[in-house]
Formats: structure tokens, sequence, C-alpha cells
């Protein structure tokens, strides 16, 4: 059962326990690059993310703002740092989100600026805080960083803007370490009712970074705790969201696409299966069809073991089978397996 949140409901965002769980990215593209941001914002909205994230580094990257929202419907976040004038005028720019620290953009005047404007304009913030961002009182408390540490950061922060009348807030308390990530997201989770957006931060290239991802979202989402993630991957950012839309299918919670299950392969195999369910998962990546497809290697585990799944394919002896529901349609070539599988799917 899903964590009941206070619900953020901007003219473009809508994050938490009323809404499906959203997925984001962030541009890397330098943002000195207008064109190769829009290009790839583009790409991430056709990939299927819900929220942007862009980095706002200067005033000059404030152009980036009206740039892609020409170009994209996807709504979009300011990743702010040490400047609330950056803030400011993302917001003026038309920013659908920010993301700041308010600990580190000022005094409290400049805090009650962002929050004043943000709430003029209808716009969220997100506070993201993590194991390097604890402040001085904090870490004297505890000694070091630890999971109560960064929640106690986050609902400081949140304090901050909540001071001012201001609490249209997102949380995320991330970490490269997935059990630190988990127990301070389970922590805020007992302490406040602010919508959580999960993230295991700098987890790294894409094997390790997606397992670790996986862990630690999958984990919480299993708890009932969480309302947008990200899979932060030292990649391109479509990877990003094919990673977190994975994540979301895997555990039912995104109807949309398809699911896959095959297997593993054996000696009794006799077609090139991993060859096929490769092809079949790329080919197939964007098809937004609520159905499962397995990919079994003989008929051992194949019309039988896989009766649920909606269609799939059974290895054979050079050949192959394609049914659905458990049930043989035809007897098909090695070579037009995945040919026949496709036009099925479409036909579905």
């Amino acid at each position: 059962m899903r964590r009941l949140t206070k619900q953020i409901n901007s003219d473009t965002i809508k994050i938490g326990s009323d809404y499906d769980i959203s997925v984001q990215s962030m541009l890397n593209v330098p943002a000195t690059n207008v064109e190769g941001s829009v290009l790839q914002a583009i790409q991430l909205e056709k990939a299927g993310c819900d929220i942007i994230r862009l980095a706002i580094p200067d005033m000059e990257a404030i152009r980036l703002i009206p740039a892609i929202k020409k170009s994209v419907k996807v709504p979009l976040v300011a990743d702010i740092h040490f400047d609330y004038r950056l803030a400011l005028a993302s917001a003026e720019a038309g920013i659908d989100k920010i993301r700041i620290n308010p600990g580190n953009i000022g005094d409290e005047s400049r805090v009650k600026l962002v929050a004043d404007e943000c709430r003029k304009r209808n716009i969220p913030i997100r506070i993201g805080v993590n194991s390097g961002s604890l402040e001085k009182h904090i870490l004297k408390k505890y000694g070091k960083p630890t999971p109560q540490a960064l929640c106690d950061s986050a609902l400081y922060h949140a304090s901050l803007l909540e001071k001012f009348d201001f609490d249209n807030i997102v949380l995320s308390m991330k970490s490269s370490n997935v059990t630190f990530m988990t127990e301070a997201y389970k922590l805020a989770a007992e302490q406040c009712n602010y919508p959580l957006h999960l993230g295991v931060t700098e987890a790294g290239t894409e094997r390790m970074g997606i397992i670790k991802s996986s862990i630690g979202i999958g984990s919480l989402l299993l708890q009932g705790i969480g309302d947008t993630i990200r899979v932060s991957l030292t990649d391109e950012p479509v990877k990003e969201v094919y990673a977190a839309k994975d994540i979301l299918k895997s555990i039912g919670l995104n109807k949309k696409g398809i699911k896959f299950i095959s297997c593993p392969t054996c000696g009794r195999t006799r077609i090139n299966l991993i060859k096929i369910a490769k092809e079949a998962e790329e080919l197939l990546k964007d098809c937004d069809k609520n159905i499962t497809v397995a990919i079994m290697g003989c008929v051992v585990n194949g019309p039988g073991e896989a009766r649920e799944a909606d269609i799939g394919i059974a290895g054979g002896i050079n050949n192959g089978l394609i049914f659905k529901k458990g049930e043989i349609i035809r007897k098909v070539p090695e070579d037009q397996l995945l040919i026949e599988l496709i036009k099925e799917i479409e036909k579905m």
C-alpha cells in the first residue's frame, strides 16, 4: 500500500500518492550547448521521461528554459546551487519546478524571496540533500553522516521554507550507499508527509548503477515509499529512463509497456535464444502495450511454464513455436521467429 502524502499539484507537476510514480532524468549536455540540450530533452521525452531536470549554473543558462519548453511538453526542473538569483530568474523564465538546498543559497531573506516567488507562481520546490551537504550543527549532533542526520537535514531545510508559509515541497535524501539511502528515506517517511523523490546518487556506470538503483529504489517502492524516481547512471540519460521504467514494471507499478520473461537457457536450447531475446527487447522497448511477452528456450519451459504470458516463443531444433496464453499458434523457422512474433504483437 502506498504511503499517503501531501499532493503536489501545479499546472504541470503532479507528485504524490494520488498520482502515478513519475520517472525523472537529467540533461548531461553542457549548459552552454542549447541545441544539444534541446535534442537530448526531445530524446528523453520520446523515451517516456515524465520530468526533466537541467543544471542552471549561471545566468546564461537561463536561456535553456524557454528553448527546451518550445520543443517538449515534459515539465522542467531547474537545478540550483548557491545563487538564489538563479532560482528567481528560472521562475520568471517559466520553469515548472526548482531543486534547491535552502541552506546553500544564502541567509533567510534570500530563502524568503525564493519561497515567495515560487508561491506566487505555484512552482514546487524539491529539497535535495546528501551526505556531503550536512550542516555543521547536524554533524556535531551525530558525529558523522548517518541516515537520521540526512533525514534531519532534509526536514530542517523544509522548516526554512515552512517558516515563510511555503509547503509545496518534495524531499530527497540521496546517498551512494544503498543501505544508508534506504534507511534515510524510511525515517523521513515516518516523520513527514511530503512526497519523496527516490534515488541512489553517484550509483555508477550502467551495470552497477542499475543494480544499486534497483535495490535501493525498488525496496522502498515495495514498502509503499516513494513518489518520483531517478536512476542515476554515468551514461546516457535515456538509459536512466528505461531502467527506471523497468524497475516500476518489475514490481507492477507501471502498466505501460511490455513485460518480458525469458529463460536463462540450458543444454536443451537449440536456437540462439540470447540473441533473439536481446533483439526482441530492443525492438519492443518503446511499445506501450500492456502485455507480457515470453522468450523461452525449449518446449520444457515454453508454452507450459509461460502459459500466463500473453504471447511468446519457445525454441525447437532450428525452429520455434509461437504461442498465446499457452496455446500453440504455429511453428516457424528460427530466422523468422522474431519477425512473426512482432507481427502477432502488432495485431494485439
